[in-house]
């Protein structure tokens, strides 16, 4: 039950950052004349406040709407409802831009064996082209959220928006893998600002209730997005040359910038910048970013770099575990605007939503990165083939999505959905793992089928469930966090992913060489066998029968991680 606490009411008309208060007097689209503030205002019934101790889990479900855990009440106020022209106009840009950011997560997948066989990278190189992504990816996340509170939702998109294309045109135009692997990290911050920021204009535009719609169609777009990566990456590389996979974002993304700077209609403080510069925790920014990459750049570099018992991996984890405690320590006691307020983990299902969001990516990710080099190494499929072979997984999550969006807007429910994607999720994961080395489609398409309708109904609920129990003034926070985890959890899949499969395929070498030689085995060594996957189709039939079970038996391991 809530407890008796002080409440700091917070003007409807002013939206404070630290001691920097940021007026809002831009209209929403589709409701002209009503600033942001006063549809929060309709939404929740009056001035926003932030109260503390165990009250915020009553004060703020009544505030939302909420009757109880779980469920979304009809008789929540809701802002002035948008017509259908501005709803296109707020939702096409927003779209444009999670498709972009989302495809850039998976449309090197099939292209990596040739990348890193072009620029003669072994092992590294594969692991590294997708890790230099996710890496800067997660370590930005938290901060995009406390930038738009500060200098507002559209400056920031827009900046995001031109850095990823900014690491589009410098992949596309890299004669290094060194040079290539930092156009991936300049695209990775950007893309991390543009799928932050999405969610946040949504959350900012839309009541509670109507929210599900169009985080669904959103979360629609990011699932095609990132499924679909594959399937354009592999007809890239076969029909025209994997620098494509970059290409492809410059027109596209030119196009999208006009329509984000032209019709994305949303508040924009007119904050000075350097008054927003004295606003940012610095401290906590650098922290986070500093504590996240040592611990990820461990992770990536142990067992394959150097040993896990290397001093310099042991260092990393050490550091990285000391710098994000001095990151809690900053954001509890120090920081006046936290980048991550720790105000949102007092809440026991907040926590456990940010958590299942979290894990829910981690498996989305796992599949979609390493189905490929299962359907290429063991199925003999091509770069084009193997992204088509996800397509059941890409349907199946994005009906799923559309669907239990459809049903939490007209319900007002969203833990059943929750509960059954956990059944669909775990059922169609572990079936993953005893699939047989024979070709067996018909087992490939309802195993990703299950996956795909557990990750996909697993996409609103959580979100909605951190929401309803937190402020109007912490939704960039809420979003950006959750962002954050989905992130670590992205970037902890794939890393992991790679390590375990070179090590599994590393503790198989001495069975390769014995079969094969160390002449031919040596191409398929724990470092070099995700880049020398196109060897193996210059193999006698019995030699490939021999290391695509090698391929196989390593990747049922990977299976288990995920």
């Amino acid at each position: 039950m809530a407890t008796t606490s002080q409440i700091v009411t917070l003007p409807a008309e002013e939206f404070v950052v630290s001691s920097v208060c940021l007026p809002l007097d831009s209209a929403l689209p589709g409701a002209p004349g009503e600033s942001s503030t006063s549809a929060a205002k309709q939404e929740h019934g009056g001035p926003r406040s932030i109260q503390g101790g165990n009250s915020r889990e009553g004060g703020e479900l009544a505030a939302a709407g909420i009757a109880q855990p779980g469920t979304i009440t009809s008789g929540e106020a809701t802002p002035k409802p948008h017509s259908r022209g501005a709803v296109a106009l707020i939702m096409t840009p927003l779209c444009l831009s999670v498709i972009l950011s989302s495809l850039d997560l998976t449309i090197v997948t099939p292209a990596i064996p040739s990348i890193a066989g072009e620029f003669q990278s072994g092992s590294s190189g594969y692991i590294w082209i997708g890790s230099a992504f996710i890496l800067s990816y997660t370590a930005i996340t938290p901060i995009w959220g406390s930038v738009a509170d500060i200098w507002g939702r559209k400056p920031v998109i827009l900046a995001a928006l031109s850095l990823f294309l900014a690491g589009s045109l410098l992949c596309a135009l890299s004669s290094t893998i060194k040079s290539l692997i930092g156009g991936r990290a300049v695209q990775g911050l950007g893309a991390s600002g543009m799928g932050t920021m999405v969610n946040v204009v949504i959350c900012d535009t839309f009541s509670l209730r109507d929210r599900p719609l169009y985080l669904a169609i959103s979360s629609i777009v990011w699932a095609v997005g990132s499924a679909v990566g594959p399937v354009i990456g592999g007809a890239f590389t076969t029909q025209l040359s994997w620098r494509w996979c970059f290409w492809i974002n410059l027109p596209i993304g030119a196009v999208v910038f006009g329509v984000l700077f032209f019709f994305l209609d949303v508040p924009n403080p007119k904050t000075p910048v350097l008054l927003g510069l004295k606003a940012i925790d610095w401290a906590g920014s650098s922290l986070i970013i500093g504590g996240t990459l040592m611990v990820l750049l461990a992770l990536t570099f142990g067992g394959v770099t150097y040993p896990w018992s290397s001093v310099a991996v042991i260092n990393l984890i050490i550091f990285g575990t000391v710098v994000f405690g001095i990151f809690i320590i900053n954001e509890w006691k120090l920081a006046s605007n936290p980048v991550i307020p720790l105000r949102l983990f007092t809440n026991r299902s907040t926590v456990a939503a940010y958590g299942l969001f979290a894990f829910n990516s981690y498996v989305f990710l796992g599949l979609a990165y390493y189905l490929p080099l299962y359907s290429q190494s063991v199925l003999g499929a091509d770069a084009e083939m193997s992204g088509v072979y996800l397509v059941p997984l890409i349907v199946s999550c994005s009906l799923a999505a559309a669907l239990s969006g459809v049903f939490i807007q007209k319900t007002g429910k969203y833990l059943p959905v929750m509960y059954a994607a956990q059944i669909f999720l775990t059922l169609g994961v572990g079936l993953l793992i005893n699939l047989d080395y024979e070709k067996n489609l018909t087992k490939l398409l309802i195993f990703q089928i299950l996956a795909g309708i557990g990750t996909g109904m697993n996409i609103e609920g959580p979100l909605l469930a951190a929401q309803a129990a937190t402020t109007v003034l912490d939704t960039a926070a809420v979003v950006a966090t959750m962002s954050f985890g989905r992130s670590i959890a992205t970037s902890v899949s794939v890393v992991v992913g790679g390590v375990i499969f070179q090590n599994e395929m590393d503790a198989r070498f001495g069975d390769l060489v014995d079969k094969l030689g160390q002449a031919v085995a040596g191409n398929f060594s724990g470092d070099q066998a995700s880049a020398n996957v196109d060897l193996i189709l210059d193999l006698s039939d019995s030699q490939q029968d021999i290391v695509r079970r090698t391929y196989f038996a390593s990747l049922r391991t990977v299976w288990i991680m995920v």
